[in-house]
């Protein structure tokens, strides 16, 4: 293995945690790269928990990091030991635990606030000129850290195929360039080093959503 990519998850499940089916497309298709993933997540408590079967929140409480565990595999490490100096790019699957457990995006959209965790690593890839890669709603984080960044969330006019399309003009509100982009294809912003692709923030096949990912995680590799 060569190079060393971090992977930020936000606990397991895509309406409290981070996306499964993301997660593990950007670990596979990092593994094709022949790069090793380094699996970190906060260790705090849910914002809180769904029951997946009625998308629900119930009673019941939980842990970013314990959670995260169950994606890894158990090989996971806490955020807070994340060293930048090892690691050669970083990559945030989304979830709707990225905007609750990584910021509080969910609640207060442009408003919201970045856990401190997050918001330092993000600017240490950053100021260490190491490329970042984000899917689906992650790149929210970085539209409220990089301001006049350029990124995607897909497509800014909302229908039945892009149902979230409203985040990409919060993101112009924030003074970022949204660019337009199908679910199979990525932007990459040279001069910050930001690769982000759509994923499920677009209602489509899931081999597509699994080839978008592919090709930011390819291209992340590259610019590593």
């Amino acid at each position: 293995m060569g190079k060393k990519v971090a992977v930020v998850l936000a606990g397991c499940g895509v309406y409290d945690g981070s996306e499964i089916h993301e997660s593990s497309a950007v670990l596979v298709h990092l593994s094709r790269e022949g790069t090793q993933a380094e699996i970190y997540a906060p260790d705090v408590d849910q914002m809180h928990v769904v029951d997946h079967t009625k998308g629900q929140p119930t009673q019941e409480k939980r842990n970013v990091l314990v959670e995260s565990a169950r994606i890894a595999r158990g090989n996971i490490k806490d955020l807070a030991k994340l060293d930048v100096k090892g690691l050669d790019a970083l990559i945030i699957p989304g979830g709707f635990g990225v905007a609750k457990n990584l910021s509080t995006w969910a609640t207060q959209g442009k408003n919201c606030i970045i856990s401190k965790e997050v918001e330092d690593v993000l600017k240490a890839f950053h100021a260490a000129k190491k490329p970042i890669g984000l899917c689906c709603i992650s790149p929210v984080l970085a539209a409220k850290i990089f301001p006049g960044c350029e990124l995607t969330v897909g497509h800014d006019t909302e229908c039945e195929k892009w149902p979230y399309a409203k985040t990409a003009e919060t993101m112009k509100e924030l003074g970022c360039k949204h660019v337009n982009k199908h679910v199979t294809e990525i932007h990459v912003d040279v001069k910050n080093k930001l690769v982000t692709t759509s994923a499920f923030m677009c209602n489509a096949p899931i081999h597509e959503i699994y080839d978008g990912i592919g090709k930011m995680v390819k291209e992340v590799v590259t610019l590593a």
